[in-house]
C-alpha cells in the first residue's frame, strides 16, 4: 500500500489549509522536517501531539534540510544535528529519514541553499561516510532527495547513478521528487522517459510532488529557468509524471504533498491545496495493485565508525564557490580565475542560465532560510 501524505511543519497557515484533511483522516502519513526546529524547542503542546498521533501510528517520516552532507569539512554544526537527530529518535518513531542532496552555500554551511557537487571519488566517500553516520544516530532506513538545480545537462544524467553509489552501503533509498524531475526536464529539454531511465527506480520509497516558480534570467530571457520553491500548485505535468513512474516504483511507500505556508493566505489558495491532495489521493489510489515491497530499506548492523572523512581541497573550493557566488560582481570572470577551473567542478560546461540562477539563489539565502 503507498500512503498518501503531506510535509507538515510548525507552520500555521499550513496547518489551518491541511486542518480539513485531518479531521478526515485523509492524511495517512505525516513528513516533519525535523531540523527545522531545533533552535525553537520546545514544541507547542499540540504540535507535539500532532507528531505523536503519527509516531504511534509508525507513519512519521523525518526530512532533514540543514545538514549539508557534502561539505568538505566536518563541521561542528553536523556533530550537533546527529545529536539533536539521536535525541528525537527517542522520542518519536520515525519510519524513515531522509535528508537533501549537496552542500549548503554560505560561510557556515548551514546558512543558504543546496547546491551541487562534482562526482568524484572524494564526493563519493563524504556522503557515504555522512549517510553512515545519520544512520547510526537514528538506526531506521535513511534515503537522499534527487537535486532540483543542476549546472550542466552532463550533471543531470549522472544524478541518479551517483545516488545508486551512495546509498549502497546504508541499502538506502531515494526521494524521487517529481517537481525537482520537472525543473530538470523543462531546464534541460529532456524527455522525461529517458531522464527516467536514468534512475534506479527500485531504490524509490518515497515520492514528492508540489509547485515551483518561473526564475527569469538576464542571459535566457526568452526561456525562464523552472524553480523548486514549494510556493504554488502542483502543476498537470508533475501529476503526469505521478502517474507515468507509479507502476515503475516497486517499494514505494509513501506520496507526499509539499507547500509552503507562505503560499496560503488566500481562500483560494488553500483551497487549491486541498484539491491538490485530492487528487494525489485518487492517483494512489487508482493505480494499479502492486506486490509487497522486496526491501523495506533496513539499514545493515555497521561497526563503530572512525574519524569522519574530510577533504580539506574540496572545503576550499566549497568556500571560493560559496563567496563567488554570493558577492562577486562579475562571477564568471571570479570562476575562471579560481581554484574551481579545469576542476571536476567542470565550471567550463555550466549552462550560463542556471550559474545565474545560482547567484540569485545564494544571494536571497545567504544569511539564512
Amino acid at each position: 500500500m503507498v500512503f498518501p501524505a503531506i510535509a507538515c511543519n510548525l507552520d500555521p497557515d499550513l496547518i489551518q489549509t491541511a486542518l480539513p484533511l485531518f479531521e478526515t483522516e485523509k492524511v495517512a502519513a505525516l513528513e516533519w522536517s525535523f531540523d527545522a526546529v531545533f533552535s525553537s524547542e520546545p514544541l507547542p503542546n499540540w504540535f507535539h501531539e500532532l507528531i505523536q498521533v503519527y509516531s504511534k501510528g509508525e507513519r512519521l517520516i523525518g526530512h532533514g534540510v540543514f545538514f549539508s552532507l557534502f561539505s568538505g569539512k566536518w563541521l561542528p554544526e553536523q556533530s550537533e544535528w546527529l545529536q539533536n537527530l539521536k535525541r528525537y529518535c527517542q522520542i518519536y518513531q520515525f519510519d524513515h529519514i531522509t535528508e537533501h542532496f549537496g552542500f549548503m552555500t554560505g560561510a557556515d554551511f548551514h546558512k543558504g541553499a543546496p547546491l551541487s557537487i562534482p562526482y568524484n571519488q572524494s564526493t563519493l566517500a563524504i556522503g557515504r561516510d555522512r549517510l553512515l553516520r545519520i544512520s547510526q544516530a537514528c538506526n531506521c532506513p535513511v534515503g537522499l532527495e534527487n537535486l532540483a538545480f543542476s549546472y550542466s545537462l552532463d550533471e543531470v544524467k549522472r544524478h541518479g547513478a551517483f545516488l545508486n553509489e551512495l546509498l549502497e552501503p546504508v541499502n538506502g533509498f531515494i526521494i524521487l521528487d517529481l517537481h525537482n524531475v520537472f525543473c530538470q526536464l523543462h531546464n534541460f529539454d529532456l524527455d522525461a522517459k529517458d531522464l527516467r531511465a536514468l534512475y534506479p527506480l527500485e531504490r524509490v520509497r518515497e515520492i514528492h510532488i508540489s509547485g515551483g516558480s518561473w526564475e527569469f534570467t538576464r542571459i535566457q530571457p526568452e526561456k525562464p529557468v523552472r524553480r523548486d520553491t514549494h510556493d504554488d500548485s502542483v502543476p498537470k505535468a508533475v501529476f503526469d509524471l505521478l502517474k507515468d513512474v507509479l507502476p515503475c516504483c516497486p517499494n514505494l511507500k509513501y506520496v507526499v504533498m509539499e507547500q509552503l505556508g507562505t503560499a496560503l493566505h488566500t481562500q483560494a489558495q488553500r483551497d487549491a491545496y486541498r484539491a491538490d491532495f485530492y487528487t494525489m489521493e485518487r492517483i494512489l489510489t487508482q493505480a494499479q495493485p502492486k506486490i509487497p515491497a522486496k526491501n523495506n530499506f533496513v539499514p545493515p548492523v555497521l561497526p563503530p565508525l572512525g574519524n569522519p572523512i574530510e577533504d580539506l581541497a574540496l572545503f576550499e573550493q566549497q568556500r571560493i564557490l560559496s563567496n563567488i557566488l554570493e558577492n562577486a560582481l562579475d562571477y564568471q570572470g571570479a570562476l575562471n580565475q579560481s581554484l574551481l577551473a579545469n576542476s571536476d567542478w567542470d565550471i567550463e560546461h555550466w549552462n550560463p542560465a542556471m550559474l545565474e540562477t545560482a547567484v540569485a539563489i545564494a544571494r536571497k539565502w545567504k544569511n539564512g532560510w
